[in-house]
């Protein structure tokens, strides 16, 4: 395998953060706060359409599943476009699907057409992921890698925290849930402004036998000092068949493993949020909510301390002690489900906090694992399969706490994190302080 020079004095790896990476950065993590604003402000819409549309417990899961499911179709299916056609151009357009999706929420009737809308919408927040994080790790120097793609996560906490406070001051107002709906609209339109412009990844013209537009865009954002063998790139002979290396493909289990056990109880949490905080005797009503933007800050505070712990402690030990800690945490809401208000905060505050080692890994991981060719792919793969799984549990969730109660939908769920830190115990590699070219071969 052909390979060019990995060397310590990298203009690209060794790049202070300047104008342009701080720039791609926040607009790469528009994705994420579109994802997070989107799962949270359904559930403040849901509170006044169940009145409305008579909605039962097969409704509301559809309602809340149909966007997890889209982004099953959009992660796998234009990872691999990406991959093929270039990061670039997916970049922008794909969000002017969204903005046109979110626009016509004003105009439906039936519980139906919302489905649709969501499934629809889903698929372009999917499509992102692995458009903007694989353009922001090829263009990520080493030592700002893990704060990059760790950003990434945090906004998606803000953009929680920003629909439960749409959702706090709308809740009460009649009709005020299509508004709700349709103000992503206004977020997406401001990134398609901002990501205009943005160069094609000099990796992924280097991977196509693009030398000329790669060097350009090499000296672009680098300066005149920086040439293509600063970019330690790994020219890869296969695409998809890469996947399906012993070596890759455990990599692949392990990515889709644990974002998988991280996603399905964090968005089971989030979009029946107000709900389950009253079942626990918490709060009601708009308080519910009120209590919901103080989780999602404890998510928000555990992303940032972890970002900074992934390369001082390594990513394999953050994964092995998150999931341990997030188990205990889970437990404790399953244990003492009508335990004393202080009890249950302690439960949510230890999951809450301690997932922000895997939060931040679900873009790392499958960014540093995996090669070029086959990165936003990777990213697709992983985000599809992770939907999936928050597609069932945010389906079944509702019958779970009607039929069964909260304590056992509880262990539900701290059975899926527990079998989450069985696959890092497993699979889990350690990629701290690599280049990106050395953290992606086997």
């Amino acid at each position: 395998m052909e390979q060019y020079a990995s060397q310590s004095d990298s203009v690209v790896e060794n790049s202070s953060y300047t104008p342009f990476l701080k720039k791609l950065t926040v607009f790469c993590a528009g994705g994420p706060f579109l994802d997070g604003y989107i799962l949270v402000i359904i559930a403040a819409a849901l509170v006044q359409m169940g009145p409305i549309y008579d909605l039962d417990a097969h409704w509301i899961g559809s309602i809340g599943a149909a966007s997890f499911a889209g982004l099953f179709v959009g992660g796998i299916f234009v990872g691999y476009l990406t991959d093929l056609i270039g990061r670039k151009k997916m970049y922008t357009w794909d969000l002017l699907a969204f903005v046109i999706l979110s626009l016509l929420m004003l105009i439906v009737q039936t519980p139906l057409q919302i489905v649709i809308l969501r499934f629809l919408m889903g698929i372009a927040i999917g499509a992102d992921y692995p458009i903007a994080t694989a353009l922001l790790t090829e263009y990520a120097p080493k030592r700002h890698r893990a704060f990059m793609l760790g950003i990434l996560m945090a906004m998606f906490f803000l953009g929680s925290m920003a629909a439960t406070v749409v959702g706090y001051f709308f809740i009460d107002v009649e009709g005020a849930w299509r508004w709700m709906m349709v103000s992503p609209a206004v977020l997406a339109t401001i990134l398609i402004i901002g990501r205009i412009g943005t160069p094609e990844s000099p990796r992924w013209l280097l991977s196509k036998g693009r030398t000329e537009e790669a060097l350009a865009n090499v000296k672009k954002v680098y300066g005149e000092s920086a040439d293509l063998s600063d970019l330690d790139q790994e020219i890869v002979e296969t695409k998809l068949t890469k996947l399906l290396e012993p070596g890759y493909l455990k990599r692949l289990i392990y990515v889709c493993g644990f974002w998988m056990c991280q996603i399905v109880p964090l968005f089971g949490i989030y979009t029946f949020g107000p709900t389950i905080l009253s079942m626990f005797g918490l709060a009601e009503g708009k308080q519910a909510m009120l209590g919901e933007v103080l989780i999602s800050f404890v998510f928000l505070v555990g992303v940032v301390a972890m970002i900074r712990e992934s390369d001082r402690f390594g990513r394999r030990p953050l994964m092995i002690w998150s999931f341990i800690l997030m188990t205990i945490g889970m437990a404790i809401l399953a244990a003492f489900p009508y335990a004393s208000p202080w009890v249950i905060a302690l439960g949510f505050t230890i999951y809450a906090f301690f997932s922000g080692g895997p939060n931040i890994m679900e873009w790392i991981a499958p960014n540093e694992l995996f090669p070029t060719e086959v990165r936003a792919t990777a990213v697709g793969i992983g985000t599809g399969v992770s939907r999936v799984g928050a597609c069932v549990g945010t389906y079944f969730l509702p019958s779970w706490l009607a039929n069964l109660g909260l304590g056992p939908t509880m262990w539900i769920l701290t059975g899926v994190t527990f079998f989450g830190l069985l696959i890092c115990i497993a699979f889990a590699p350690e990629t701290k302080g690599m280049t990106l070219a050395e953290a992606s071969q086997i």
